[in-house]
C-alpha cells in the first residue's frame, strides 16, 4: 500500500458527520443512478503538473465517498495505470462497501509510450477486452460500472468496439456502455448496437459545442451526459490568473485558451462572471457548476477537485438554485462561442469526432 507522502501513512477514511445528501440523476433511460455531481479523478494523476499528492487525492476521494458522491470518472491511460490504482487504494481504505455504493467510470483505448507521448487510439475487439483485462486488475474489482472508448478509433467501426464491450456486459465484467466525445452519427451507430448508458462530453459556459446537434441527439435515444471540463480546467474556476506559470508537464501549457491575448481575454470573461457570482454570494465556480447542472435532470457534471477544499467548494454548487434572471445574465457575462482558443491543441481537436 503506497503511503501518504506527509505522514507515511494511508490515510483513514473521514469519521466526520456526512452533510446533506448528495441528489441523484439517472444517466440516461438504460443507465445507473449516480450522484448529481461525480468526481473527475484524472487531475490527480499529473496531468496539471505538480508532484505525488497521493495521501490528499485518497483523502479527497474518501471525503468525496462520505459526502454522496457516488461517480468516479477515470481513465486506464491517466499516468499509465497510476489513476486506478489510486481509485483501488481509495475504495480499500474508504470503509465497508464503498466499492458497492461507487459507480466507477472508466475510458479506455488511448495508447501512450514510455516517453509520455501519444500513439493514437486503439478500438479493436480484442484491444477491448485486452485493455479490460487489465482495468480490472489494477482496479481490485471484478467488474466496471460504466466502460467507454476515449476517443474514435477511426479505424474500425464504433459497432465493433461497442459490440466488444456488450459482450462484456454479457460477461459480466462491464454493467453499463458508454461512449466519450462522439458526434450525433457515432451516437445513433453505437446506440442501434448496444444500449448506451451517456456521452461524456465536454460541457461548460465556454465550451457549448455539444448544444447543437450533440444533446438534442441524446435526449431522443434516452441517452445521459456526463460533462467533463465544466470548469475548463480551471480557467473559470474563479482562482487562474494571468501571471500563473505553468509546469512543462501540466496540459494547460499547451492549452490554446490558456496561452497570451486568448487568456487574457478568457479571464475576462471570468471577471464579468464573478461580478454575478458576488452578487449571489457564492463564487465562480460554484455558479459555473450550477450553470451546467441547470441543463438539464440528464447531465451529471464530473469536477477535477484534487483537495478537499475544492470539493467542498465544488459541492457547493448543488445549494445554489439560477432563476430565469440569473441565467439571463450570465448568458450575457459569458455569451455562447464566446471564448478566445480551441479547448484542445490543434493534433487532439483532430482526433474528436464530436467536433466534425
Amino acid at each position: 500500500m503506497t503511503s501518504d507522502a506527509h505522514t507515511g501513512t494511508t490515510p483513514p477514511p473521514s469519521s466526520s458527520p456526512s452533510p446533506a445528501p448528495v441528489p441523484t440523476r439517472r444517466l440516461g433511460a438504460t443507465g445507473p443512478h449516480t450522484s448529481a455531481l461525480g468526481l473527475g479523478c484524472m487531475g490527480m494523476s499529473g496531468v496539471y503538473g505538480g508532484g505525488d499528492e497521493r495521501g490528499e487525492s485518497v483523502a479527497t476521494i474518501h471525503a468525496a465517498l462520505d459526502a454522496g458522491v457516488t461517480l468516479l470518472d477515470t481513465g486506464d491511460f491517466y499516468g499509465m495505470g497510476h489513476n486506478e490504482l489510486l481509485i483501488n487504494e481509495a475504495l480499500r481504505t474508504a470503509g465497508p462497501s464503498a466499492r458497492e455504493r461507487a459507480v466507477v467510470s472508466v475510458k479506455f483505448g488511448a495508447l501512450r509510450d514510455p516517453g509520455d507521448g501519444w500513439g493514437g487510439f486503439d478500438g479493436r475487439p480484442a484491444a477491448v477486452k485486452n485493455f479490460a483485462a487489465y482495468s480490472l486488475q489494477r482496479l481490485g474489482t471484478d467488474y466496471i460500472d460504466i466502460y467507454r472508448p476515449a476517443r474514435l478509433d477511426p479505424d474500425v467501426p464504433i459497432e465493433e468496439t461497442v459490440g466488444a464491450v456488450a459482450e462484456l456486459v454479457q460477461a459480466g465484467y462491464v454493467r453499463h456502455i458508454g461512449l466519450s466525445e462522439v458526434g450525433a452519427e457515432t451516437i445513433r451507430r453505437a446506440a442501434a448496437t448496444a444500449p448506451i448508458s451517456d456521452l461524456q462530453i465536454e460541457y461548460a459556459l465556454i465550451s457549448r459545442g455539444v448544444e447543437a446537434d450533440i444533446l438534442p441527439t441524446l435526449r431522443e435515444l434516452g441517452i445521459g451526459v456526463t460533462a467533463y471540463g465544466v470548469l475548463s480546467r480551471g480557467l473559470i474556476g474563479g482562482h487562474f490568473t494571468s501571471d500563473q506559470r505553468l509546469a512543462a508537464n501540466d496540459f494547460r501549457a499547451m492549452s490554446p485558451r490558456f496561452q497570451g491575448e486568448n487568456l487574457q481575454h478568457n479571464l475576462t470573461l471570468v471577471e464579468s462572471l464573478r461580478k454575478i457570482a458576488e452578487q449571489k454570494g457564492v463564487t465562480v465556480a460554484q455558479i459555473a457548476i450550477a450553470w451546467v447542472l441547470s441543463r438539464g435532470e440528464d447531465i451529471v457534471p464530473l469536477v477535477g477537485a484534487r483537495s478537499r477544499k475544492r470539493l467542498t467548494e465544488s459541492l457547493g454548487a448543488l445549494d445554489v438554485t439560477l432563476d430565469e434572471g440569473d441565467l439571463a445574465a450570465i448568458e450575457r457575462a459569458v455569451p455562447a462561442d464566446s471564448a478566445a482558443g480551441d479547448r484542445y491543441p490543434s493534433a487532439q481537436m483532430a482526433m474528436l469526432d464530436s467536433e466534425r
